[in-house]
């Protein structure tokens, strides 16, 4: 069989899977078995192929961390950590004229440090600051844009689960990865602010102002130090022994996950109910996706030994093409996945055609896996089905339409744009940080 024959095949199964309704993992596993079938013959010894290459990836230390970023995230969730962060950031902004979208975006990108979960941070920030946005008066664009934008961030600051994932789905250096989305990050986070005032300069109503009990400067350094200070050890415990190869990242993740449940009994907040919440989503959701991966394994094994790989390779790379317009049709590509899929499954499959392509091009791996996070981030906030405008949907007041949501939305996508843009003019930004760890 040709290649794009056998390409188009396991690909249309995969996506046809998914079209009538089958869940991810079973519309993977029901792929490779036929495709092990097929193109091994109708020989029994197939089927225990796929069971035998099924635990290769589930087996690696590398995806130790995505547990202990899920409990890590949980905790400071259900224990209350998350609002005395917010608490001491809505101190510091006093009468900033739309004090409130600053504040989402501040308090965004300080909850993506601590809980790699972007659906997380959105549900969060939306239940936390829609209500009060709307009595306040805010238009619907300023109440839930800010909030779209910076849910996503956590798929770029560290610690990231899919950011783990995608560097264990395509054997690249993990700590490597996650550092290089801290400087992206926060600089997407800036760009977020700037858009705000933008939008507030050509429409200040939008955000009228309201006024504001003054909070003495002696109080506000107290919130700082007690709300927001002791979070920072947290983060350093992550993301310095990272950074300073004191620990791998799955021993960093496990730091993390220690830091909270010490922050949170320190400030007498760690009650029994909120662990048992915290592990059984974390059991719930780690299965889920372990079993994602344990079948997404065997289909990018699949789609070498079916020659699908090697000759699209040997196709795309025949073409004198410059390699920055194969790297914009990759982006449109997973734009339009992230129309129709989740990020996890959208990454399961792109991920085995994508990097071997990208290598072959000659672009910085872990550079392009970040480039993969901040398209999968857009993906999200992309009608009709972006992940990230349904979770907002189901926060938002009654009456709210997917129209609306995605009118918020559409600036923050402008900087997304914007930092892909200076990525790859400055490839530097992402890499800078992941070669200073030797």
């Amino acid at each position: 069989m040709e290649w794009y024959w056998a390409f188009a095949l396991l690909l249309g199964m995969i996506v046809g899977m998914m079209a009538i309704g089958m869940p991810v993992a079973i519309g993977f596993l029901t792929t490779n078995i036929i495709g092990w079938l097929y193109f091994n013959g109708w020989d029994p010894a197939a089927i225990q192929q796929v069971v035998d290459n099924s635990t290769i990836l589930i087996t690696r230390f590398t995806l130790g961390p995505v547990p202990m970023f899920i409990l890590m995230g949980s905790l400071f969730f259900h224990t209350g950590l998350a609002i005395r962060v917010f608490d001491g950031l809505d101190a510091l902004f006093g009468r900033l004229p739309g004090r409130l979208c600053f504040l989402t975006v501040a308090g965004g990108a300080v909850f993506s440090t601590l809980t790699g979960s972007s659906m997380a941070n959105t549900a969060m920030l939306g239940s936390l600051m829609v209500p009060e946005m709307q009595r306040r008066g805010y238009s619907q664009q300023m109440s839930m844009g800010p909030i779209l934008g910076t849910g996503g961030l956590a798929m770029i600051i560290p610690p990231s689960a899919l950011g783990v994932l995608l560097a264990s789905v395509a054997s690249i250096d993990v700590g490597r990865l996650l550092i290089a989305g801290l400087l992206p990050g926060f600089a997407l986070a800036g760009l977020y602010a700037g858009m705000i005032a933008l939008q507030l300069w050509l429409k200040p109503g939008s955000a009228p102002p309201y006024e504001v009990e003054p909070t003495p400067w002696l109080q506000k350094i107290l919130l700082v130090t007690v709300n927001i200070l002791p979070m920072g050890l947290v983060v350093f415990m992550v993301v310095g022994f990272i950074v300073f190869g004191w620990a791998t990242p799955t021993e960093s993740a496990a730091f993390g996950v220690l830091g909270v449940i010490v922050l949170a009994a320190a400030f007498r907040m760690l009650a029994w109910p909120a662990i048992v919440i915290s592990v059984n989503g974390t059991v719930r959701v780690a299965a889920m996706v372990f079993f994602i991966l344990m079948n997404s394994t065997v289909f990018s094994q699949l789609l070498a030994f079916s020659g699908a790989t090697s000759g699209m390779l040997e196709w795309v790379t025949g073409f004198q093409i410059d390699r920055l317009l194969i790297l914009l049709a990759m982006f449109v590509v997973l734009l339009v996945l992230g129309m129709f899929m989740d990020a996890v499954s959208m990454m399961l499959i792109s991920v085995p055609v994508f990097f071997p392509l990208a290598q072959a091009l000659g672009f910085d791996l872990i550079w392009f896996g970040l480039f993969v996070l901040v398209a999968i981030e857009m993906a999200g906030t992309t009608p009709p089905f972006g992940l990230l405008l349904y979770v907002m949907l189901g926060v938002a007041p009654p009456g709210t339409s997917l129209i609306d949501v995605s009118k918020a939305a559409f600036p923050f996508l402008v900087c997304d744009t914007i930092l892909l843009l200076i990525l790859v003019a400055f490839p530097g930004l992402a890499l800078w940080l992941p070669g200073m760890m030797g």
